[in-house]
């Protein structure tokens, strides 16, 4: 017995690395590497550690096998220790990469339910930014989400049981002679080396940042006067993890080094692998054929050059003026997009709206899903504002929002290139028998989802975005929004939207304003919850009368659409008619705004009691209710600017509901 209880002690002695002599190096990982790997991280045959390879929405950890105890006990100080490693963030896509890797000390090495995309495969909407994690991390982050307060998409960052940077920098490092501060790219492709310090007696953190040749910088990137003694546990594993989201992503590390309680070894940088290179291989040589036969060829293939030179030339020809070339990286070639769609053909068509025809289409490099807008505009009056309007857009960063990735401009035709979503259109899945029916939840989910993007576009972003076309089936119609600054009057005069989201005064004046968006979200709640669409051609039924209908005869949830069933809660139904109704206001002084709303739905706001005495007998002319003036904002807009936008709010939300 006592022999089995020495074995059992000396096997746990073994798990548990000495703290005070902990220190190894990896120049590259080619032969007698131990570390522990896991999801799509693996090692390469040239000695790399690919933590992800060229995945979508993956996630990969590489992690030193044995714990690693640093503290003593639970009320000790953590000790001292320090790190370096050389790292690469390779994409097919030059201008893109998702999502960034991190330098991470966890209690466990699985990291269980962790998230790929901006969670970085270190937590979930769950358990980001809880203190019973243990987690610190250095963060080279190349994706910016307001949700975490990112600052830009290139940047480093000290988080703590968290994705919310206690403190961040943008990426670079400062010269030793002068101190001129230069900026660097994070995905470059080029390697790069970083140094993590952490003082337990100053109770200092400091990361450092260098091109590969570069020594050591005196002046750290970044400096945090942080204890991490109550973070750390008693043990701990260290490593990495990395994620990709929507574009295909390569995050290696070439070599690592560590040491407790001293300096990290110097990397061998001589002998640290290469990293790979992605792009068009170099064209085989031409086999030695004879002169003559060459010569032949030559003026064959010349004289079909030139032919087939100037039809491609004539094919593909884009306007292109001296202003943009400001913005060549949102500007697509159209031959991309041509391929990308396979032509434009009606195969790939996936959605036709009131601004134009939308085809999905695949980057033939990147391999990126993406849709295409073809838009025409003949007139040339304002282009260069609204050119100016699109790139800026590209910069709006939410979870339940398309991004719009750029342009392309050709013979009076404009074309706009968003994220693909490949759940479709929300309308689909409510009306024609669908062939998948939502169940409540779903819908209450999508709901709120659509009024966070609502309200991140009216009073979040630094520019207020009216977005014109709020609908079920706007997941392919992509309706184009204006804007104007916080507290100013928007300009807009042209009629745009669709027939039953349209507010009264919109489809008198022909001017969008925020209220107008709110009135459209009210004809988009009832179409959600009854399943049915706000005006249906050759039928006298209109959705908000036939709701009200039923309000006024106290059988408010028989308007419900059935197909739903049972399974509902139904104070949730009863919630989103009567929001619906309310928004639907026939006076835009009198209908919420889009925080107000969101606050409703969340449960933060009570929706103010209504009674049928509040409206009046055709169902859209609401008496003005007492309580919407007295809900205090806590939001207050701090910018002022202007542009247009073109959203996808309702398909966005599907896409992450489903």
């Amino acid at each position: 017995m006592l022999s089995e209880l020495l074995i059992l002690l000396v096997s746990h002695v073994t798990l548990v690395a000495v703290a005070q002599d902990l220190s190894f190096i990896y120049n590259g990982f080619k032969s007698s590497v131990d570390l522990s790997l896991d999801g799509v991280a693996s090692f390469t045959s040239s000695g790399l550690l690919m933590l992800t390879n060229e995945t979508k929405q993956e996630k990969g950890h590489a992690f030193y096998p044995k714990p690693v105890t640093f503290k003593n006990s639970s009320n000790s100080s953590a000790f001292s220790f320090s790190t370096s490693f050389v790292f690469g963030i390779v994409s097919d896509y030059p201008k893109l990469a998702a999502h960034g890797l991190v330098f991470v000390i966890a209690p466990t090495r699985s990291l269980p339910g962790s998230l790929a995309g901006q969670y970085l495969g270190l937590f979930n909407e769950t358990n980001n930014g809880k203190d019973t994690n243990h987690v610190f991390a250095v963060e080279l982050d190349t994706a910016a989400w307001p949700e975490f307060n990112d600052i830009n998409d290139n940047h480093v960052g000290f988080d703590i049981n968290g994705l919310r940077s206690v403190k961040s920098t943008p990426a670079g490092y400062y010269a030793d002679h002068g101190g001129k501060f230069t900026n660097l790219s994070l995905i470059s492709g080029k390697p790069m080396q970083v140094w993590v310090d952490y003082d337990g007696i100053r109770k200092q953190i400091n990361a450092t940042l260098a091109p590969i040749h570069v020594d050591k910088p005196t002046t750290p990137l970044l400096s945090l006067d942080h204890d991490l003694s109550p973070i750390l546990s008693d043990t701990s594993y260290l490593g990495f993890s990395s994620a990709t989201g929507a574009v295909e992503t390569s995050h290696c590390i070439l070599g690592w080094s560590f040491k407790m309680n001293g300096q990290a070894q110097a990397l061998e940088i001589s002998q640290l692998p290469k990293l790979p290179r992605f792009g068009p291989k170099k064209a085989p040589e031409l086999l030695t054929i004879g002169i003559p036969v060459i010569s032949v060829i030559l003026v064959i293939v010349a004289a079909s050059g030139v032919v087939y030179f100037i039809r491609r030339k004539r094919k593909f020809a884009e306007e292109v003026e001296d202003w943009e070339l400001d913005y060549g990286p949102h500007r697509f070639k159209y031959r991309d997009l041509y391929i990308a769609t396979k032509g434009f053909r009606e195969k790939e068509l996936i959605g036709v709206g009131g601004f134009g025809r939308v085809y999905k289409g695949v980057l033939s490099k990147s391999k990126v899903e993406i849709a295409v807008k073809r838009m025409s505009h003949e007139s040339r009056q304002g282009m260069k504002e609204f050119v100016a309007e699109i790139v800026s857009i590209g910069r709006l960063r939410h979870r339940n929002l398309v991004s719009l990735l750029g342009y392309c401009r050709r013979k009076g035709e404009l074309l706009l290139v968003y994220d693909y979503m490949p759940n479709g259109s929300l309308d689909k899945y409510l009306h024609d028998q669908p062939k998948t029916t939502l169940t409540w939840n779903q819908r209450f989910k999508v709901i709120k989802g659509v009024a966070s993007g609502l309200l991140y576009l009216h009073e979040e972003w630094q520019q207020v975005v009216i977005h014109r076309d709020v609908k079920a089936s706007n997941v392919r119609d992509f309706g184009l929004a204006r804007l104007y600054n916080h507290g100013t009057d928007p300009q807009t005069t042209r009629i745009a939207g669709t027939l039953g989201y349209l507010a009264p005064e919109q489809a008198r004046s022909g001017k969008a304003t925020t209220s107008t968006d709110v009135y459209a979200f009210g004809a988009f709640l009832l179409e959600v919850a009854c399943g049915r669409r706000p005006v249906v051609a050759n039928q006298d039924t209109i959705l908000v009368d036939w709701v009200f209908s039923h309000w006024l005869s106290g059988a408010l949830l028989d308007a419900r659409d059935p197909n739903f069933g049972t399974a509902y809660v139904a104070e949730e139904v009863e919630l989103v008619l009567k929001l619906g109704l309310v928004c639907s206001h026939s006076e835009p002084e009198a209908r919420p705004s889009m925080r107000q709303v969101a606050q409703i739905l969340e449960g933060d706001v009570l929706l103010p009691e209504i009674s049928s005495s509040d409206i009046s007998a055709n169902g859209v002319t609401l008496r003005h209710l007492q309580g919407f003036s007295d809900i205090v904002l806590s939001y207050q807009s701090s910018v002022n600017k202007a542009f247009s936008y073109t959203s996808s709010i309702a398909d966005s939300q599907l896409s992450e509901g489903r």
